[in-house]
């Protein structure tokens, strides 16, 4: 099983819809590296979610539910998409400036690639995100 963060902007789709709705389509990714990061996601990796814009943190666990197909909401048939469904929200979600300080995610996609959307998270990576979030998996 992998690990992954996906990165959405909460005034478009929040961690709080996610929980509501249960599952999801994760479409709208226009990157070729996190497309290719999409295209790699497996039924049953975990996910985690990551707020983008003002929260910068992340907020909740995910599974993927449905892998990669082609996104319907792109004008061109090669970008994908992927459903997730809701796992659990961080009892304490990890900021952004607070996984820059962990010496375990000094390397994290999330700290070195920004701007990428959809990214892999080691083994070793995603226990510390689970231990500052305060959730033991």
């Amino acid at each position: 099983m992998a690990h992954w963060i996906v990165k959405t902007e909460p005034s478009t789709y929040s961690w709080s819809d996610l929980a509501r709705d249960k599952r999801t389509r994760w479409d709208g990714v226009r990157n070729h590296q996190a497309k290719k990061n999409l295209a790699a996601m497996k039924k049953g990796d975990v996910v985690l979610v990551y707020h983008s814009g003002a929260d910068k943190q992340v907020v909740g666990i995910a599974r993927v539910v449905r892998e990669a197909f082609p996104d319907p909401t792109a004008a061109d048939a090669g970008w994908l998409a992927v459903d997730l469904e809701a796992v659990e929200a961080f009892a304490t979600p990890v900021a952004l400036a607070d996984i820059k300080r962990h010496p375990a995610l000094r390397d994290l996609a999330l700290v070195r690639q920004g701007r990428l959307s959809v990214m892999p998270v080691s083994a070793r990576e995603f226990r510390a995100l689970l231990a500052l979030g305060k959730r033991r998996r």
